[in-house]
């Protein structure tokens, strides 16, 4: 894997020591988008992505002070390490920017070297904290045997059933995917997206993925074969009387797959269209059903998909169809499918996976997830 090129925003009124510190942290290997004050900032902040924040204190519109409290008052922003450039070094203004939990304070006056050199060291201390966190994390993650994403698709006859799941950043995150023997001639697959990124969407994502296996052992009880919509709405039902999730934002797909039948069974949550492929064309197959806990009764509905004889249906997440191309453009839906469409007689989730790479550069911005189910 290619080592990472941190992303920062230099937000800086004067044009002429902006473009000297963005010269020297570009010529360093360092991605910079530069903002004039501190709302070109913040819409640069919610574009961008970075990694560290850099601001001059007095500038014009929005000064950096009101700039820092913008983004503390923004949960997906607060903690972006954030460094202040100004020409003064009076002890109260240094006071009043530890106030506003800020990691350093950097003289203009300082040279080019002094200046980058802080900014590096600042950015391999952050690192270096992170990673020593996630290592516990893991770790505790790997004591409780918390598993989200199953490291292997079990086998279940007269059907193919393959998947590309791929973390953010390499960190366990919101995406969460079940595969469910429920008797010799049932299965259920599960898909779901908690909204965020990392461990703090990991979190959300264990308690998703219990309340479904609980969902389904409830539904296992009653005489009638198991359906999409009835694992659906008793989860639903649990995350609506659940406040610690209940307004955390999640999209759910349940699929039934039956030996014995030449259709499965869908449920969806405010998910991303199913994508059914049969003799070279490809069906989207919407859901309209709510994104979980907002009411008691979701009014889900069951919808079934016919299958012939090497058709296969895709359950995704929004991870492939949210990400960029090279030139900024997103993958989107339509592309996907004309991927899908592509593939020939080679295996589909490899084709998409390798597709998608080659489009992105091989940098997803989002958990990514996608399985293929192909009747044989």
């Amino acid at each position: 894997m290619a080592e990472k090129q941190y992303k920062i925003v230099l937000v800086e009124d004067d044009q002429n020591i902006a473009r000297l510190i963005k010269y020297n942290l570009e010529k360093s290997g360092f991605e910079v988008q530069h903002g004039i004050n501190g709302a070109v900032g913040m819409e640069l902040v919610r574009s961008f992505k970075p990694d560290l924040i850099v601001s001059d204190i007095m500038m014009p519109i929005v000064n950096g002070h009101t700039f820092r409290k913008m983004l503390l008052a923004e949960q997906e922003f607060a903690s972006i390490p954030f460094v202040f450039l100004t020409a003064k070094g009076e002890e109260s203004d240094i006071l009043e920017g530890y106030e506003l939990e800020i990691q350093e304070y950097i003289i203009k006056s300082s040279s080019p070297k002094v200046i980058l050199a802080k900014i590096q060291s600042l950015i391999k201390s952050n690192e270096a904290i992170k990673t020593r966190g996630e290592s516990e994390i893991k770790k505790a993650a790997a004591s409780m045997g918390a598993k989200v994403v199953p490291d292997v698709v079990p086998k279940f006859e007269g059907f193919e059933i393959t998947q590309f799941h791929q973390p953010f950043d390499d960190v366990p995150g919101g995406d969460f995917l079940d595969y469910v023997i429920v008797n010799d001639n049932s299965m259920v697959v599960v898909v779901g997206d908690i909204m965020g990124k990392k461990w703090g969407a990991w979190y959300f994502a264990v308690a998703y993925a219990g309340y479904v296996r609980s969902a389904i052992r409830f539904a296992l009880n009653d005489e009638k074969d198991i359906t999409a919509k009835e694992i659906m709405q008793r989860v639903n039902e649990s995350v609506y009387e659940d406040e610690r999730i209940s307004d955390i934002f999640v999209t759910l797909s349940i699929v039934v797959i039956h030996k014995n039948k030449d259709k499965i069974n869908y449920c969806g949550a405010g998910d991303i269209p199913l994508l059914h492929f049969s003799n070279g064309e490809v069906e989207v197959v919407k859901s309209d059903g709510t994104l979980l806990g907002f009411q008691k009764d979701g009014k889900y509905k069951d919808i079934y998909i016919n299958l012939r004889h090497d058709d296969e249906v895709f359950v995704l997440t929004d991870g492939i169809i949210e990400s960029r191309d090279t030139r900024g453009n997103f993958i989107d839906n339509q592309r996907l499918i004309n991927i899908i469409k592509a593939k020939g007689n080679i295996n589909s989730i490899k084709f998409i996976e390798e597709s998608v790479k080659e489009l992105t550069n091989d940098k997803f911005e989002d958990d990514t997830t996608i399985i293929s189910i192909k009747r044989i």
